[in-house]
């Protein structure tokens, strides 16, 4: 099974949930493609089995520019696709993850998990990455 695991990070926070779903993914024996928004390929990332995306609000619970421009050049093509989402926030509840899930569901894809994290992701957050990754 390849698990693509696709993030954008401002503070290193959603960075360290990315590394996180990777080693889960990994301890559980799947082959994965670990990148940035800015520097993944879209067509590797759609012949995966799962894809986990990963962004921290920004704004006004808005996704992170780079991560916004892959996942609108992707986000036509997930029907039918297994796809988990996660990062951080500062402020709020983390609206941008509850909007960001519906339009991976809107666009037909299965949602299989969310996780987020208020700023510094704790052990818990990280755990459930690494859930999210073993998917």
């Amino acid at each position: 099974m390849k698990v693509s695991i696709v993030y954008a990070t401002t503070t290193g926070n959603t960075e360290q949930l990315a590394n996180a779903a990777s080693e889960g993914a990994k301890a559980a024996g799947r082959e994965v493609s670990l990148s940035t928004a800015d520097t993944a390929d879209s067509a590797e990332v759609l012949g995966s089995d799962l894809i986990l995306l990963g962004s921290p609000a920004m704004g006004a619970e808005q996704l992170e520019d780079s991560m916004e421009t892959f996942f609108s050049g992707i986000e036509g093509s997930l029907s039918g696709k297994k796809v988990g989402l996660f990062g951080s926030y500062d402020w709020g509840e983390g609206q941008w993850l509850s909007d960001w899930s519906d339009r991976v569901t809107g666009a037909g894809a299965t949602l299989v998990g969310t996780v987020k994290s208020q700023l510094t992701p704790d052990d818990a957050a990280l755990e459930e990455a690494k859930k999210l990754g073993a998917n």
